[in-house]
Order: structure tokens, then sequence, then C-alpha cells
């Protein structure tokens, strides 16, 4: 007799800044709705990537890496959304990098010894890994640190072993009517992308703490004769901040808004006219009510 039933469910993307979540949901869904960079914290907020199989539709939730240090609002407010995520999906995804597991990733694993789904533990980068020997004496010892329902080691950047981790993942999903459309890859507009977009160049760069001192707001977005006008505020908290966003006589804000539209016709599919502004808006990053406004909430 064939099994013609369907499975759908959540399945989060969790782990420390920085360790390949982002990478790993734009591998799985073959198109960039993530942005990604060399540095922690370039996630900010959740965001879901569709994947329809033939008896399956996996919805995976990207979300913030998750820190024991909160200096500011904005870093509490990042690591809620990640933890609350924990307690609304049907399975985990906990993300390492590599052999390489610390502090911060026993923080995260006192969350996941409460989770009530599966948690399975991936073991990202194993392509960077030089000595393989050194691998299964490491999974042995993970074990030892909580019941996974399964270990898979793969590489998010070349796709080694997604494959297997997609199946692993259906075997834990319930039985259920698909949730999206067959055609949809994300839960997230065009709007919010365009925005994900801007801060991505921004995180790229710029210095190592300005990044995280910005935030991007889509003043309008219009779609005329399949061209795309969009028009963009830079969040800043200093005058100096925006002086160096800005660069001399504008280059570094006109080297932004060319790589950020290139990205974005790639992304739409036609031809995008981009026009950036930058704003100070004092310590926006640390006061609650700026960042609802900001759309943080």
């Amino acid at each position: 007799m064939v099994n013609n039933s369907r499975h759908c469910g959540y399945v989060a993307i969790i782990g420390k800044p920085n360790v390949g979540k982002s990478t790993l949901l734009n591998k799985i869904i073959a198109r960039k709705i993530s942005i990604t960079a060399d540095k922690p914290q370039t996630t900010r907020h959740q965001i879901a990537g569709i994947k329809t199989l033939a008896n399956a539709q996996i919805i995976y939730v990207d979300t913030p890496g998750i820190h024991a240090k909160q200096k500011f609002q904005l870093n509490h407010y990042m690591n809620k959304v990640a933890l609350k995520t924990m307690n609304t999906v049907d399975v985990i995804l906990f993300m390492v990098n590599g052999l390489v597991w610390d502090a911060e990733d026993t923080y995260i694993l006192e969350f996941l010894k409460k989770a009530k789904c599966p948690v399975i533990l991936l073991i990202n980068k194993v392509d960077k890994i030089e000595n393989k020997e050194k691998l299964l004496p490491y999974l042995d010892n993970l074990n030892k640190k909580m019941a996974f329902a399964k270990i898979v080691p793969l590489s998010a950047t070349t796709g080694a072993n997604v494959d297997v981790l997609e199946k692993t993942i259906v075997n834990f999903l319930p039985e259920g009517k698909f949730l999206f459309s067959e055609k949809q890859t994300t839960d997230r507009d065009d709007k919010f992308l365009a925005a994900e977009i801007i801060r991505e160049k921004l995180v790229r760069w710029l210095g190592q703490e300005l990044p995280y001192a910005t935030t991007v707001v889509i003043e309008s977005f219009a779609n005329t004769n399949h061209t795309l006008r969009i028009s963009a505020t830079i969040i800043v908290e200093r005058d100096g901040q925006k002086i160096i966003i800005i660069g001399k006589q504008g280059a570094m804000l006109k080297k932004i808004g060319t790589l950020a539209r290139k990205d974005m016709e790639s992304l739409f599919h036609r031809k995008v006219f981009l026009t950036l502004w930058v704003k100070v808006s004092d310590s926006w990053s640390d006061d609650a009510a700026a960042l609802e406004r900001l759309g943080y909430n």
C-alpha cells in the first residue's frame, strides 16, 4: 500500500552568532532570503524559508544568533526572538562550528534541554576539518551532553550532506496539510528583503562596530513598468557615524547603494532605481520604543 500522507512543520535553526545558520537556509531554499556576513549578529529578525518537497513542506526559521552578553536592548530583542522560537516549532536544528565547542554553545544547550521537540545537532563546516579522524570521538563526546535526536555533519557552504539533513527532518515532522503555496519560498515581503540587502552591505563594508549602530527603513517601494523604485533611510546613532557612511564626497554611500541595487536586481529580476538617505536617531539600539517603531517587535 502506497503511503500518500503529507508532512508539514516548522524547523528552527538555532546557534550562536556566525556559525552559518543563514548560509544553510539560503543553500536549502536555493535563493538568498537571509543576509550573510563574516561578522556576528548579522541576522536580527526571524525569517522563514519554505521548502516544498513531494510529500513534505519544511518551514525553516532562521533566527538571530544567541549570545550570553546582552549589552543593549537590541541584543535582548534578538535573544528573545531566538529563544521564543524554540517553543513554537516541531524540530530544532542546533548548529555548531566544526570541532569548536565553547561557552556560548553550552549556554544555548541549557535552553535546548528544556525543548519539547526533537533537537538535531548540526556540525557545520566539516569541509574545513583537516583531520577527519577527530570527528567521531568529538561526536561521541557531544552525544554525552544531550540526547540529540540525530547528529548530522554537513557544510552549509558546499551543501554537503544537506540532502541527508532534509530526509532526517521529514521523519520528525507531523502529518498535515501544506501551510504555504508550493511556489512560495519565504514569509517575508520584498520590502523586508530590500532593507536586509542594504543592511548586509553596511555590515560587510563598514568597520567592526559601526554596522551594529545601523538599521534600514524602506520609505517607498513602487513597481512601475517592470522597474522598482526604492527609497530607503539608513539610521545611525551619531553624527560621526553618518559622516563615515556617506564617505568622502559620498563615495561610501554610493558604493553601498550600487552593491545593494545589483543584488536587488538579481533577486527581484527587474531594473531597480535605489535612493539612499542617512539619518541620525540617538541611541536607537538601546531604546525599546525606538526599536518597536523600527520594526523590531
